[in-house]
């Protein structure tokens, strides 16, 4: 155990209040590739940039290829929950960790077995028809083609917050009051670059942070460790 896992472990121990905010990085090492690495859909050949596919706007124009981008790069229903996604529900169960607050929408949180998820941009698993408001899963979507419809013939929108619309407010508001009442924050999986999500991190008001994330995090934070490795590998190891 190295002295970065040992400190880690020692702040962890001595937590009963810790929050964690997880980006991307916290599913690649579940074969969910980041938007933003160089691997990532950003870097990828498409008739339209994600950023513009993932639009409000194109959604609401251009429906069909909209559904085409998401069935073939948004959704990864064989994806399985890794060693963070099990430290984190672990500690939940333990009663150290209160709530994750994830820029993910893959799920898998919940799959690992935490209760207490916080998703700012929404979740793949929750669709709704724009016209009468019915609720569809996942399946519904994977087993449909082009524009996906309801039986009253609405289209079913993924609850999953798209480019030019706002993140939901009590989901704010709950992420907003986990972070000002923890004792320690965890950053993992994320460089910190997408806002408005990035900016609840000015709540946390304790003296404990750590910030796990393979590449440099984009802002200066008076971090008490810093971690430059895979999350899934880290957590792995205490």
């Amino acid at each position: 155990m190295t002295d970065e896992i040992k400190r880690l472990k020692e702040l962890v121990d001595s937590s009963d209040n810790i929050v964690f905010f997880g980006g991307a990085g916290v599913s690649t090492e579940s074969g969910i590739p980041d938007f933003r690495s160089t691997d990532g859909l950003y870097h990828q050949e498409w008739k339209y940039p994600p950023e513009v596919i993932l639009s409000h706007t194109f959604y609401e124009s251009n429906p069909e290829e909209f559904f085409r981008f998401y069935r073939a790069k948004m959704l990864a229903p064989d994806a399985r929950p890794n060693a963070a996604h099990q430290k984190l529900a672990e500690w939940e169960a333990e009663g150290r960790l209160k709530a994750v607050i994830t820029q993910n929408i893959d799920g898998l949180h919940q799959a690992a077995g935490s209760r207490t998820v916080l998703e700012l941009h929404g979740s793949v698993h929750r669709n709704h028809c724009e016209r009468c408001g019915k609720f569809y899963g996942l399946d519904h979507i994977l087993h449909t083609e082009g524009v996906p419809r309801c039986s009253c013939g609405g289209i079913i929108k993924p609850d999953v917050v798209l480019y030019e619309e706002g993140l939901d407010q009590r989901t704010l508001e709950a992420s907003v009051r986990y972070l000002a009442e923890a004792d320690m924050l965890i950053i993992g999986g994320t460089s910190l670059n997408v806002y408005p999500a990035a900016g609840l991190i000015r709540y946390y008001r304790g003296r404990k942070l750590v910030l796990i994330n393979k590449s440099p995090v984009a802002r200066d934070l008076a971090a008490d460790l810093v971690i430059t490795d895979p999350i899934g590998e880290t957590l792995a190891q205490l």
